[in-house]
């Protein structure tokens, strides 16, 4: 595994809808792989797409420090939202802010995992807001497009 760059959000890039993954390959592996070690130990961040690291694949990764541990998803679909939740968000990409972004409370979705099993799952609060996201992400949105009017701040301002 290798630790990689993380493209920031003046990057045309970021703006770029993600091309789905068609076999999962070695490379396809070897990234989720790098991606989640960037995540990890670079950046301690909760979640990551492809696209972050300058890959314009439908793929991310997303752990948020619970029972499920590291997910990793591939070609993902939301299938289903359920109630609002209003979340507070950083992101990688865009180092140093934060905002406020409406999200579903609950979502089913469909993907595929690392080693090209499909899989289904419900989540909710937190791992929805994550999901959800990073599932942006492969579409070229950035939790800064999605935010509150005057919720984005610059984190590290002084008070």
């Amino acid at each position: 595994m290798a630790l990689r760059n993380i493209v920031t959000e003046e990057d045309p890039i970021l703006h770029k809808k993600s091309r789905p993954i068609e076999e999962i390959t070695p490379r396809i592996v070897k990234l989720l792989n790098d991606m989640a070690e960037t995540m990890y130990y670079d950046n301690r961040g909760i979640g990551i797409a492809a696209v972050q690291v300058g890959v314009l694949r439908r793929a991310f990764v997303v752990d948020i420090g619970d029972e499920h541990g590291r997910i990793n998803f591939i070609n993902p679909e939301i299938t289903s939202r359920e109630g609002e939740q209003r979340c507070s968000e950083g992101c990688l990409s865009v180092p140093g802010k934060s905002g406020e972004v409406m999200r579903p409370e609950k979502i089913h979705v469909k993907a595929t995992d690392i080693d090209g099993n499909p899989f289904e799952m419900d989540a909710e609060g937190l791992l929805a807001d994550c999901i959800c996201h990073e599932y942006d992400h492969l579409d070229g949105i950035l939790f800064t497009d999605r935010a509150i009017p005057g919720t984005v701040e610059d984190v590290n301002a002084q008070k």
